[in-house]
Formats: structure tokens, C-alpha cells, sequence
């Protein structure tokens, strides 16, 4: 089949299996114009524990399909490329986080979405980056673990009068981004203004004329008079942005901004999933229920 053809089944098959298809902001271009819903992981975490559909199937990587399957116990979750991992989930352990909360007993444990099943388990709440700051501050504790994201952390930590600990993880393709690279962005776009993830360094950040989630940066895009962004996260997001605002300009300041597990959902591969109805992923019940509280309680906080 052609594509056109891949994508007229896709939907045909979607129809038949009662299938909501969510999709990342930093998904392949095509798999994002034919997903039901696109959005960062707060707003598909929320579309996942809300649907009515019998099946959900998540173009993403794995932690955000075992979010769904925490969040929506009762659907078949589907993950097309379930070799979709996401390296600094992978930087944290369940057994190496109760030990930090060992070291720390009196502390609240902030667990980033970016994580698995076994570590939100471990975890008081979870946020995400487009409302970390609201949850740290939601929270009646002067002392809080924040983990993986080392730089989440950091940036969560200037914005709170908590005591905080941050764990050693980091996101491989926004801690590429280098600071002389976004100088240079802005030194050839005097005009423009530069939006940072905050999964950036802190010195990323300092250049940063505005810091949010990639949810974020369609709202700030969208109203703000200016008229060309430098954009400083993986490079998925131009798809949306360009398309919501195509009498602007959005500049990739380095070809480094490119995550590859999140480009590995073909179409294909789309197809594949809902044509045999798998890789499904499942969460030990256990697991499961522990998470869930963690992942309601974020869901119960506003976005930054």
C-alpha cells in the first residue's frame, strides 16, 4: 500500500476496533495528522484516563503507554514500537529510589512523568513539566526529591522555597542543545525569541526569553505578537506550530533536537498494532495501584 492507502486503513481499522490514536508532540510529522488527539504527556495522560474508547493506542514511547494502562486499567493499551524507550526513564530504578528515600526520610518524592510504572509506584506525585512548578508548590513539605530530570529539578527548584534534592538524570537530546548554538541562533535572529524546554540545561535557560512545556510553546507561539521563535526542543513540535501559525517562522537552532526513540512510530508500524491488536502493555496490578495515586494527584493540579 501507498501511504494514503496505509492511512485510509489506519482510520478504517480505528473505526472498527473503537481505537483513540494519541500521539506526542514529538512524533513523526504523518503520525501526528492522523492521531485523534496530540499534546504533550499531562494532556494525553488526561485524554487517556477520560476516554470512553475501548482501545488506546499510543504513538509515544513506553512510559507514556504504562501511564495509560495506570490511568485507563479497563482499556487495551497498545504501544506500536515497543522498543520505544526513553533513556532518562532508564536513568532511575525503583530499588536506587527507596534508597535516596532512605537517606531522605521526611521528604515528599516528585516523580517526573518521564519515568516507569515501578518508580511512580515508588513516588508520592508525579508532574509534568507544564505543571512542575504548581505541583512542588502544592505540596505541605519543606523537603522534596526530584527525580530523574536533573534539570527539571533545577529549574523547579529556583521557583520554590522548598529544600530540594535533584536525581542525576537528564534527557540525552535537550542536554545536547549547547549554549553557543542558541547564541548564534540569536545573533542571526536579533528579532526572534528563543523558547526553551525546561528539560534544557540551566544555561540554556538563562538565554531563554520564555521557559514552558511544548503545550506551552503552541500557546505562547500562538499569541505573542512576535513573529519568528527559535525553538529549543525536539524538532517533532515545528509539525504543529507551523501549522497553527503559518505566517510566522520557527528556527531549529541545532540538528542535534532530534529524539530518535520518538521517531521510530511509523506508519506502519501504526498499522501493524491495530491490525493484530498488539504489543499490548499491561502494569502488574500492584504496580499499578500505586502509581495511579501518584499520577491522579498530578492530574489534580493545574498547569504552571
Amino acid at each position: 500500500m501507498n501511504q494514503e492507502e496505509i492511512k485510509d486503513e489506519i482510520r478504517r481499522l480505528a473505526r472498527e476496533r473503537n481505537a483513540l490514536i494519541l500521539a506526542h508532540n514529538y512524533q513523526r510529522d504523518e503520525i501526528q495528522e492522523i492521531a485523534d488527539v496530540t499534546g504533550d504527556s499531562l494532556a494525553l495522560s488526561m485524554e487517556a484516563a477520560r476516554t470512553d474508547r475501548a482501545v488506546i493506542v499510543f504513538c509515544g514511547v513506553h512510559f507514556m503507554a504504562e501511564s495509560a494502562a495506570i490511568l485507563a486499567p479497563d482499556k487495551i493499551v497498545l504501544l506500536p514500537r515497543p522498543d520505544a524507550g526513553c533513556p532518562m526513564a532508564d536513568m532511575v530504578t525503583a530499588e536506587e529510589l527507596r534508597a535516596m528515600k532512605a537517606r531522605h526520610p521526611g521528604a515528599v518524592v516528585v516523580t517526573y512523568v518521564n519515568s516507569s510504572a515501578a518508580v511512580k509506584a515508588e513516588s508520592d506525585i508525579c508532574c509534568t513539566s507544564s505543571n512542575a512548578i504548581n505541583v512542588v508548590r502544592s505540596l505541605d513539605a519543606e523537603e522534596v526529591l526530584l527525580v530523574p530530570d536533573r534539570n527539571l529539578g533545577a529549574y523547579i527548584a529556583r521557583h520554590v522555597d522548598k529544600r530540594c534534592h535533584l536525581w542525576e538524570g537528564y534527557c540525552p537530546t535537550h542536554d545536547r542543545l549547547k549554549v553557543a548554538e542558541i547564541k548564534q541562533a540569536l545573533a542571526e535572529n536579533p528579532d526572534a525569541l528563543f523558547m526553551a524546554h525546561p528539560e534544557c540545561t540551566p544555561e540554556i535557560l538563562e538565554l531563554a526569553h520564555h521557559i514552558c512545556s511544548t503545550s506551552g510553546m503552541y500557546d505562547f507561539a500562538r499569541t505573542s505578537p512576535a513573529k519568528k521563535f527559535i525553538v529549543g526542543t525536539e524538532m517533532g513540535i515545528l509539525y504543529r506550530l507551523r501549522k497553527e501559525n503559518p505566517d510566522k517562522d520557527f528556527i531549529l537552532p541545532s540538528p542535534s533536537l532530534i529524539c530518535p526513540n520518538m521517531k521510530l512510530t511509523s506508519l506502519e508500524s501504526l498499522l501493524r498494532a491495530l491490525q493484530t491488536m498488539s504489543p499490548e502493555i499491561t502494569v502488574p496490578r500492584d504496580v499499578r495501584e500505586r502509581a495511579k495515586l501518584a499520577l491522579d494527584r498530578m492530574l489534580a493540579v493545574p498547569r504552571d
